[in-house]
């Protein structure tokens, strides 16, 4: 797949209508959403009164102005995510032909408070459309601030429980994941699950993630057990799930890249053979260090399709000479679909019924839709941990399909 990343090949894509597929290097196609007149309580592009002069950095000169709210000074880690996010923005406007947008800036300090004043600030200053912030909190006070200006927002969060009507999580939910692979997994006759889930607040996610699609899809749950961080507690947890195993045809075991090493020799140690009981995992599964652990060789995991991010890596790296983080996919996605639907939509540009429209949108990381509660659905591919590298068995799809929810 060597085609800019977020412009599909056009022919497969002739009978798909109301996609908008976002803007990408030398080409932009637009098969425009048909947004109705509903729009988010009290929205109006025009309220408000005269906006008041940027008080920050701004990026573009087009008359649609859009917050831009990151954690550029956070603490940690926090402060390169947030950069790198900002650099993605700065990219998608420089590839968007005659983008009509100005993106106002702003650094939440990666707190609660600062994402509350940066919300106020660019709201004062006449954005119609908040885009950030990262971290749940601070995309809770955000959505205070904006929901009482009826205006929307689309958050980098992964965290379900701070979505909702007008407050979209554009990010890599990892219930989608397990979605994914459970549907795969049973499409190709598994019918009796285990698993063994980190006992951390992700763990919880992904385990009510996969009682619930195991049970959608009239599998059986045979054991579930956690583990903890040390040794011991992955011992123990393998100790009592292997007797069940002989029950099961796959083991759900969705360790990251620091546990799976270690969970991976203590499960083969226990008897584990991934010949008998498939593995399955999440997107956490997609790195290279995973990828040659033997003893969960054959697993499966669902991930956004890689060839859409290498492509952007690859131009990203040429524009900053740096790489960047994998989530600056998402505010290059962001700003493309918020370019995209100032330059077709009009007044209703941001409205609740254009960012909901259930034919979605294709970018970077392939298909994508809000849901009206905020949440996001994605088309993502299932990849294959084989001989040590990691290889697409079930390509992402085109296209979402009707809207279950």
């Amino acid at each position: 797949m060597s085609r800019p990343v977020g412009i599909p090949d056009q022919a497969p894509l002739a009978g798909v209508s109301r996609r908008l597929i976002l803007a990408s290097g030398a080409s932009l196609l637009l098969t425009a959403c048909s947004g109705g007149t509903s729009g988010l309580p009290g929205f109006d592009s025009g309220a408000g009164g005269a906006a008041s002069a940027p008080t920050g950095p701004t990026i573009g000169t087009g008359s649609v102005k859009v917050g831009l709210i990151l954690p550029l000074t956070a603490e940690g880690a926090g402060a390169t995510v947030g950069n790198s996010l900002k650099n993605a923005a700065e990219m998608a406007l420089a590839e968007f032909p005659g983008a009509d947008l100005t993106l106002l800036v702003k650094d939440d300090r990666g707190t609660p408070d600062g994402a509350q004043a940066a919300a106020q600030a660019a709201l004062r200053e006449g954005a119609e459309l908040i885009i950030g912030p990262l971290f749940a909190p601070s995309v809770q006070a955000v959505a205070q601030v904006a929901r009482g200006a009826g205006k929307p927002v689309i958050a980098f969060s992964s965290d379900s429980n701070v979505a909702s009507r007008g407050v979209y999580l554009l990010s890599f939910p990892p219930e989608n994941d397990v979605n994914r692979v459970i549907a795969y997994a049973a499409s190709q006759g598994r019918k009796s699950f285990a698993a063994m889930v980190p006992d951390t607040a992700y763990g919880k996610v992904v385990e009510a993630a996969f009682q619930q699609a195991v049970a959608d899809r009239g599998a059986r749950a045979v054991v579930i057990e956690r583990f903890g961080a040390d040794a011991n507690s992955m011992r123990a947890s393998a100790g009592r799930l292997t007797p069940a195993l002989q029950q099961a045809d796959a083991l759900f075991v969705p360790g990251d890249a620091n546990a799976m090493p270690q969970l991976g020799l203590i499960l083969q140690q226990a008897g584990y053979d991934p010949a008998k009981v498939k593995p399955l995992g999440t997107g956490v599964w997609n790195d290279a260090a995973v990828a040659r652990i033997p003893a969960i060789q054959g697993g499966w995991f669902a991930s956004p399709d890689t060839a859409g991010f290498n492509a952007f890596a690859g131009r990203y790296q040429k524009r900053f000479n740096s790489a960047p983080t994998r989530t600056a996919t998402l505010s290059y996605d962001a700003v493309s679909l918020a370019a995209a639907l100032a330059r077709t939509q009009g007044s209703q540009r941001f409205s609740e019924s254009v960012l909901t429209n259930p034919s979605g949108f294709a970018g970077a990381d392939g298909v994508f839709r809000f849901r009206p509660d905020g949440l996001n659905e994605r088309g993502l591919a299932v990849l294959e941990l084989r001989n040590g590298q990691i290889v697409t068995v079930n390509a992402a799809p085109r296209d979402l399909g009707p809207r279950t929810n």
